[in-house]
């Protein structure tokens, strides 16, 4: 697939799918859509539709955003320095859409591999397990795994 930001898929944007994507803004804690979301399936950018993290490795950290993991395919997730609000993070983009996602700790679950990708709902659009054969993502429905 191609995946890439288009004038389109900008134009769709909330204003705060906006802010948080293009503006590497934050949402609320405890607010985002995919906060206490667990159906099976993958979760892609918002922008670029490029496929990021699939349910099997979402876990419920206590944080307020969603956790992830691990990305469905490290190529198409960024890791960059970030030292704005007085702290030394690592702020996760897409790839290909350069959507800001949000940040990755080192204080994941260590039987899931001890990292936690802190997403922001607003950059992630969820495609449910059924549906994913059908938009293209079939490839990753070896990461997917039924909700329990």
């Amino acid at each position: 697939m191609n995946y890439q930001k288009t004038p389109e898929s900008l134009a769709a944007l909330t204003d705060e799918e906006r802010f948080v994507t293009q503006e590497s803004g934050t949402e609320r804690p405890f607010t985002g859509k995919y906060n206490s979301h667990f159906e099976a399936g993958l979760y892609v950018d918002i922008v670029s539709g490029e496929p990021l993290f699939a349910s099997s490795s979402k876990f419920e950290s206590g944080c307020g955003w969603p956790s992830f993991s691990k990305p469905v395919e490290e190529a198409y997730v960024n890791e960059l320095r970030d030292m704005t609000h007085g702290m030394v993070r690592t702020e996760v983009r897409s790839a290909h859409g350069d959507s800001h996602l949000g940040h990755v700790f080192p204080d994941g679950p260590p039987e899931m591999g001890g990292l936690r990708y802190c997403i922001n709902s607003a950059s992630l659009r969820f495609v449910p397990k059924d549906e994913m054969e059908a938009e293209g993502y079939g490839a990753y429905l070896n990461q997917v795994e039924d909700a329990s």
